[in-house]
């Protein structure tokens, strides 16, 4: 089959590369997905896991992406819960061969069915960004109505995740990003914006919650703004400043069917938009994620030629009506 590989941790997104791997078998519990859509975070290539096993053995080379969606094509041993034939979407472990390929083996348990009136573009790239939304918000944030959240990078794929979920439940929400950022992030549900660059962010004052996608000095500025009883949530790793009064959570996203199924049925009835900036196909994926300018929202990289055209013709269809 067709996949992106890895091989040399040094080379960062300009090392991928098109290759030739063998078709995955189903372990225990295991289903095989063909995937026909399926997204990648830049970040992937530093994490130990992309690189090595759970027993930190070299695995390489690897194939990367964790995202995707598509459809099951075999069942392992063991394996209840999904049929062959069925749509899915869902996260692939960490530490195990990903989804820029045109099949991958995955536990069942990490996947939900995907509804027939969800493309299979819209089903990949909400996965990462839909459920580390959810997990930081109402597991790790404990957010209620009411709340007032502080979500950084508002127009970012998790970030305007973000800012949609807090807003429909019930928070006030402060979107931060660059000044370009401002509509798309107060378009997202945003009700007021602050430019990192230009804005002061000590105006935004007290606030519940804090969700931190960037880190650094803006990190620690954020880790002052917490009301007594606050939380600050980290995508980033642990936090360099932790609030006086309050508490600073990190963590790492985990599929959860459960908590996809949410995601996806709010897709389904216009709660929430997913931010896809381009779609590409397996064999341009290298320049795709190697854009010689910024690009917003996800990379979603169609491995079937025929849906990735169909896509786009779809596309082009709603943008001319």
């Amino acid at each position: 089959m067709k996949a992106i590989v890895v091989t040399d941790r040094a080379a960062g997104t300009p090392g991928m590369k098109l290759a030739h791997r063998p078709e995955p078998q189903a372990a225990i519990n295991d289903v095989i997905v063909q995937v026909h859509a399926s997204g990648f975070v830049p970040t992937e290539l530093t994490w130990p896991s992309t690189w090595t096993d759970r027993r930190d053995r070299d695995r390489t080379p690897s194939i990367p992406g964790h995202e995707l969606a598509g459809v099951v094509t075999a069942l392992g041993y063991g394996t209840t819960g999904l049929s062959v034939g069925q749509r899915v979407f869902g996260l692939a472990d960490w530490y195990r061969d990903g989804t820029l390929a045109e099949y991958v083996a995955i536990e069942a348990r990490n996947l939900a069915p995907l509804p027939g009136d969800v493309d299979f573009t819209v089903g990949a790239s909400l996965p990462i960004s839909g459920l580390t939304a959810w997990q930081g918000l109402f597991q790790h944030g404990r957010l209620q109505s009411g709340q007032s959240v502080l979500a950084h990078g508002a127009a970012g794929a998790v970030g305007s995740m973000v800012t949609q979920l807090a807003r429909e439940a019930g928070a006030y929400v402060i979107g931060t990003g660059r000044a370009a950022d401002r509509q798309k992030a107060l378009d997202f549900g945003a009700h007021q914006f602050v430019d990192l660059d230009n804005d002061a962010l000590q105006d935004v004052g007290g606030v519940d919650l804090v969700f931190d996608v960037i880190g650094g000095d803006i990190g620690k500025r954020s880790a002052g703004l917490i009301r007594a009883g606050g939380i600050l949530v980290s995508i980033v790793g642990p936090a360099e400043a932790r609030p006086v009064d309050g508490l600073a959570v990190d963590f790492v996203v985990e599929s959860d069917r459960a908590q996809l199924s949410e995601i996806v049925q709010r897709v389904r009835d216009g709660r929430l938009r997913t931010h896809i900036g381009i779609v590409s196909t397996l064999e341009d994926a290298v320049a795709a994620f190697n854009p010689t300018k910024r690009r917003n929202g996800k990379t979603v990289i169609r491995t079937r030629l025929a849906d990735a055209r169909h896509h786009a013709d779809r596309s082009a269809d709603a943008f001319a009506a």
